[in-house]
């Protein structure tokens, strides 16, 4: 595995255990939505780079080549294909959202961290046979 896709994947279990946490302590679902969304899209960096050497940026630049590199992948979970533009949504409600309908609920934060385990765990599975395993 190469070294920033290891690192991407590093940053994905970073922000699951933040979402995690931050939505153990009852208090910020929107932040917690918002962590799930970052851990999944750095899942899709470290896949993209590791299959195109590419280290795509924008938020809408990583869902649409990731999108590409899974298309027609029936490892890769149909629900799954579509977590980042779904998840997006709790991160733009986290960033931009004002007003009494601008909030994550916890159950949808719950929800959204275990889909980005998920994204993650199946994102692993598609890494090449050669790479070592990841502690």
């Amino acid at each position: 595995m190469k070294p920033q896709s290891a690192a991407f994947l590093d940053k994905s279990r970073e922000f699951i255990s933040k979402a995690q946490d931050l939505l153990d302590a009852h208090r910020w679902p929107d932040e917690a939505g918002r962590a799930a969304y970052l851990a999944g899209l750095h899942a899709a960096q470290a896949l993209i780079f590791e299959m195109t050497e590419k280290a795509i940026k924008r938020h809408s630049g990583v869902q649409r080549e990731f999108a590409r590199l899974v298309k027609d992948d029936g490892r890769f979970d149909v629900e799954l294909r579509s977590f980042l533009p779904r998840a997006y949504n709790l991160k733009a409600i986290a960033d931009y959202g004002t007003g009494s309908n601008a909030h994550v609920s916890a159950e949808t934060a719950r929800e959204a961290i275990e889909t980005a385990r998920r994204f993650l765990d199946c994102v692993v599975r598609l890494m090449p046979i050669n790479a070592p395993p990841h502690t």
